[in-house]
């Protein structure tokens, strides 16, 4: 593997107090053209994604049938992808990726399985490129099937038009599931976390359980950061909890405008890849 190439990032201190982190998610300016594109995108989101709608895309997206590419192809496909749910930058996702990857470096060079998590976590939005809008794709996700928490992105007043609201078996606290009954058991809104997730597992990736389930939750904002659905944890998901946690300062931290030089640390990152997730992987 190739030594570490410095990248220049903000100090992650400088990030996390004042007015640098309230910067970041941001969706109340009304008369910045990418916040309004934010908007269009969750107010669709969370007007068609319901239950019917996922289980369908569970059954359009794991049948593994649309793509086989290997990691690196995959990251240069996302090169042409600009998330359309992020209010915090216009850059393509692959300056992202390498951004998250080299700050989880920084601060844990002994953990290269996590390192790699932070390169490949939004491999998933491979999914635009078969005409999947951004609104199954890419921002905060949240279960379906139970009552929209008033923490999600612009509140539960957004759901409004979301025909699962008028089904009795859903519109409840609790909806279909039962208290406590894991967080693993929900039916998560599609997107890139749930359809990578699962790409992963039917790959045979040896990464560990705890980057399996970062890549799986880290969209799940309003969980992770705003503490809603605790309701439905189980004793095993603070674990889990605690390193989306830790995962989530990289990767909504990292965002700058800085672009790094991803071809020079691209051999690097190779490695990692064969090591846990290696050959052409069936999208």
């Amino acid at each position: 593997m190739s030594p570490l190439v410095p990248v220049y990032m903000p100090d992650l201190s400088e990030l996390l107090h004042g007015t640098q982190k309230e910067a970041f998610r941001n969706y109340e300016n009304d008369e910045n053209p990418i916040a309004l594109r934010v908007q269009r995108t969750y107010r669709e989101m969370h007007t068609k994604q319901t239950v019917n709608f996922v289980l369908s895309q569970h059954e359009k997206w794991l049948k593994f049938n649309h793509a086989e590419l290997t990691v690196m192809e995959a990251l240069d496909a996302l090169n042409n992808i600009v998330d359309e749910s992020d209010p915090d930058t216009d850059l393509p996702n692959i300056v992202h990726a390498f951004q998250t990857a080299e700050r989880i470096r920084e601060r844990h060079p002994d953990k290269p399985w996590f390192q790699l998590t932070g390169l490949i976590h939004d491999l998933g939005k491979i999914m635009a490129f078969y005409e999947e809008p951004h609104w199954a794709v890419c921002g905060d996700t949240f279960p379906v099937g139970c009552l929209p928490d008033k923490r999600i992105v612009y509140g539960s007043e957004s759901f409004e038009g979301n025909v699962d609201l008028d089904n009795p078996l859903y519109a409840s606290l609790n909806g279909m599931y039962s208290a406590h009954c894991g967080i693993d058991q929900l039916l998560m809104s599609w997107g890139h976390d749930e359809y990578l997730y699962r790409v992963l597992v039917n790959h045979g990736c040896t990464l560990p359980k705890q980057a399996l389930n970062i890549i799986r939750y880290h969209s799940f904002y309003p969980w992770h950061e705003a503490g809603a659905y605790g309701h439905l944890m189980n004793d095993t998901d603070n674990e889990t909890l605690s390193w989306v946690k830790e995962f989530n300062q990289f990767d909504l931290y990292s965002k700058s405008d800085h672009v790094p030089e991803v071809e020079s640390l691209k051999s690097y990152y190779q490695g990692l890849i064969d090591v846990y997730c290696p050959g052409k992987i069936r999208f």
